[in-house]
């Protein structure tokens, strides 16, 4: 496995001191290929280092950056109308992920760059919430009747919606992970434990359950272009929760009571690896239980090390393009049962063959 010159900025950016023009030069490239240029703008610019950037590297992420400030300005309006729509329906506001952690306004919102709002309901109303959202201009993207379908029936959200004039995309989801899943999720208990926003009728994950939420995106799906910008997601959520003592306590026990203990597992194991992140040992020894055995360990670290680098070819070895394929494999197999997946899969090569559209 490769260095790669991210990371290592990414765990000390006073690095960028000392960095030439053609270090610049791939910096950048590596940023982009995996969404973190503007958070690594963010982090230079938090330690005073913006005057070691050449003039010809900084008007980059100066660039990123605007669009980034966009995007979250944006976020406070998209929030307003969802609020809007949704009260008439009687209906709270349940945010995950990026949108969640631009309203909670936490350190890992600088410089995130997210192109959906991810929303959470009770499976009992999410067709009431699709009906508010499509009543406000939200429409489905979907239009093949066989993903259609697939989204109803087995996925644990309904199609995205965008909306007809500003092209805001929502992700409109009923758990965390598909009914078919091997992990089983109680979603009641994540919503039991939403915290309000400024008493908007706004409500984010808790804590622990923004942890979790990204662990579970993380290692449970397939598609790792932006895999090392997750592990910085959890990086920066474990720094700046933990400053509450009781949290790593509370994040192991509500791990356990969700039935995610694995997936925690494997977010303390390699944000620890790529980022240094600090997590206690004794925490890691509470949590070490669901590790796998040891080769299946071996294998997933053989995996993991590679998937989860920079989408880029100077961060590649011969067996990149095998490790994620691999996990693209493995997140069908957690995702689906195996009566269930064949015909999916052959269904979907067949689209691709025959160029049915998705939308």
């Amino acid at each position: 496995m490769k260095n790669c010159l991210l990371i290592s900025l990414l765990r000390d950016v006073t690095l960028v001191k000392r960095l030439s023009l053609k270090e610049w030069d791939l910096l950048i490239r590596q940023a982009r290929s995996t969404g973190l240029t503007a958070r690594l703008y963010y982090f230079i610019k938090k330690n005073e280092l913006v005057d070691f950037i050449p003039a010809i590297v900084l008007k980059h992420f100066i660039s990123e950056w605007m669009y980034f400030t966009k995007l979250y300005q944006s976020v406070g309006w998209e929030l307003s109308e969802l609020k809007s729509a949704l009260d008439k329906k009687n209906l709270p506001v349940h945010l995950m992920k990026g949108t969640a952690y631009v309203a909670l306004e936490l350190e890992v919102s600088k410089g995130r760059i997210f192109s959906d709002i991810d929303l959470l309901f009770s499976h009992d109303s999410i067709d009431l919430a699709e009906s508010a959202l499509m009543n406000a201009g939200w429409m489905g993207t979907h239009h093949n009747e066989y993903d259609r379908h697939y989204y109803r029936q087995w996925m644990h959200e309904i199609p995205p919606l965008r909306h007809v004039q500003r092209q805001s995309v929502l992700d409109v989801h009923h758990n965390i992970l598909p009914p078919t899943a091997k992990i089983q999720i109680n979603v009641e208990k994540i919503l039991a434990a939403v915290v309000e926003v400024d008493g908007e009728n706004i409500f984010c994950l808790s804590p622990e359950d923004l942890v979790l939420h990204s662990a579970t995106h993380l290692f449970h799906e397939g598609d790792f272009v932006h895999g090392l910008r997750d592990i910085s997601d959890l990086d920066l959520l474990l720094k700046e929760f933990s400053v509450e003592k009781v949290f790593w306590s509370k994040l192991v026990e509500r791990a356990v009571e969700l039935n995610l203990g694995r997936l925690l597992y494997y977010g303390f194991r390699y944000t620890s690896f790529f980022l240094k992140t600090p997590i206690p040992d004794s925490v890691i020894g509470s949590i070490s239980k669901f590790a796998p055995n040891g080769v299946m360990l071996r294998v997933m670290d053989f995996i993991f090390f590679r998937a989860l680098m920079p989408d880029h070819p100077s961060c590649d070895d011969r067996w990149t393009g095998l490790a994620r394929w691999v996990l693209y494999i493995r997140s069908h197999w957690l995702r689906m049962p195996v009566y269930l997946l064949v015909p999916h899969l052959v269904r979907k090569s067949w689209m691709r063959v025959t160029g049915e559209s998705s939308h």
